[in-house]
């Protein structure tokens, strides 16, 4: 099971600016709780995600040698890709790909078609600099445009990516649409058509449906998962009414009860949430 902790999903759409030593310290506690992955900055244009401006110069203050957590940063361009694959810190490039035409020219100014050569590039600088590629299918469950969508067009485009070379696929629920049923039916089918790729849940959603998002997701087989601490975030580029990460303690409620050792820190993980007031205005 791996437990991927997203700060720079919760940050992004804060317009009051974090200050970089706020997160510096936010990060490095959140280093000590043995997550598997933190999504901690992104390498896009500090024009379109001011929050996102300093990751370079957060990186740089990161106290990784203690942990063995893995870095991801996020990338919306072949620039962004070489810049963030300089840096031996980072283990993962994640590239948010969106089946939906409408979304992906607000979330990266490209069509779908200019998306996927920039896939395919990053790919190739993946290889190349020894990273790992994670390709976000974004408005996986469905999209607030009337842009064409079914669960075959997922797929479709999933078969693509595997062909690629992509090895790790992560499903987002974007504006939290999704439920048990659509859940439940992705994940089963993709995760028994494809065995060796790596799928993992993103998924936003309301408190009072994330139990059953995660449950679904889990039980048709996936072993990753992404959250946010309290389930802070959302993505500024979808739409006017954000809809949460699932909140971290939720997850983690749930795989305790389920007995999965996720080997995390109890004590580490309190002191972040404890931070997290500090960090998000209310």
């Amino acid at each position: 099971m791996k437990l991927i902790e997203c700060p720079r999903d919760a940050m992004q759409g804060i317009h009051e600016f974090i200050p970089t030593n706020k997160k510096v310290d936010y990060l490095n506690q959140l280093l000590k709780v043995g997550f598997d992955t933190i999504d901690f900055g992104s390498f896009v244009s500090p024009k379109l995600i001011p929050q996102m401006g300093d990751t370079e110069e957060v990186l740089s203050k990161l106290e990784i040698d203690n942990s063995t957590t893995k870095l991801l940063a996020i990338v919306a361009n072949v620039r962004g890709a070489n810049d963030a694959s300089k840096y031996s810190q980072i283990d993962y490039l994640g590239f948010p790909f969106s089946i939906s035409e409408t979304f992906q020219k607000r979330n990266t100014n490209k069509s779908i078609e200019q998306a996927l050569q920039s896939l395919q590039e990053i790919q190739s600088i993946c290889v190349k600099t020894s990273k790992s590629l994670v390709a976000y299918i974004s408005m996986g469950f469905g999209n607030p445009y009337n842009d064409f969508y079914n669960e075959e067009l997922v797929e479709e485009y999933t078969e693509l990516l595997v062909s690629y070379g992509i090895k790790i696929i992560s499903l987002a629920d974007t504006i939290g649409v999704s439920n048990s049923i659509s859940i439940s039916s992705l994940f089963t089918s993709l995760i028994t058509k494809y065995p060796d790729v790596e799928f993992g849940g993103h998924l936003h959603s309301n408190p009072s449906n994330a139990l059953e998002k995660i449950d679904a997701a889990y039980m048709a087989g996936c072993m990753r998962f992404d959250g946010a601490i309290k389930g802070y975030g959302g993505c500024p580029m979808a739409k006017d009414d954000l809809v949460g990460n699932i909140a971290t303690e939720t997850l983690i409620e749930y795989l305790n009860n389920k007995n999965i050792d996720l080997d995390i820190s109890d004590d580490a993980f309190q002191k972040s949430m404890l931070m997290t007031d500090d960090i998000f205005p209310m």
